[in-house]
C-alpha cells in the first residue's frame, strides 16, 4: 500500500524526539501493512471516511483510499487540538 504523509504530519513528526517519532512511524507502518487496525475508530461527522488510531500519547488521523494510506494529521492524544485542526483543514 502506498503511503501519503501530509506536510503537517511530516513537520509534527520531525519535531519529536527519536523515541516518540519511531513509535509513530512503527504505527504508520502497521497501518500501511494491515490497513485498519483493531484499535482504529471512524471519525464522526466527517464527509469522507477518516479514521483515528492511538500510539502512546499520540493520535493519528488517516484515510485509506483504494491502494493508498493517507496520514492526514498526527497530534497529542489528551487534548482536542488535533480535532480542532482537523475541522479547520476540512472546511
Amino acid at each position: 500500500m502506498k503511503l501519503i504523509l501530509s506536510k503537517e504530519a511530516q513537520k509534527f513528526i520531525a519535531k519529536l524526539d527519536n523515541k516518540q517519532a519511531k513509535q509513530i512511524i512503527i504505527k504508520i507502518k502497521e497501518l500501511q501493512d494491515l490497513g485498519h487496525l483493531h484499535d482504529s475508530k471512524k471519525l464522526k461527522g466527517a464527509t469522507t471516511e477518516y479514521h483515528r488510531t492511538d500510539t502512546g500519547e499520540f493520535r493519528i488521523i488517516y484515510q485509506i483510499e483504494s491502494e493508498a494510506l493517507a496520514v492526514f494529521l498526527v497530534g497529542k492524544r489528551n487534548d482536542n487540538e488535533i480535532y480542532n485542526r482537523f475541522k479547520r483543514k476540512k472546511k
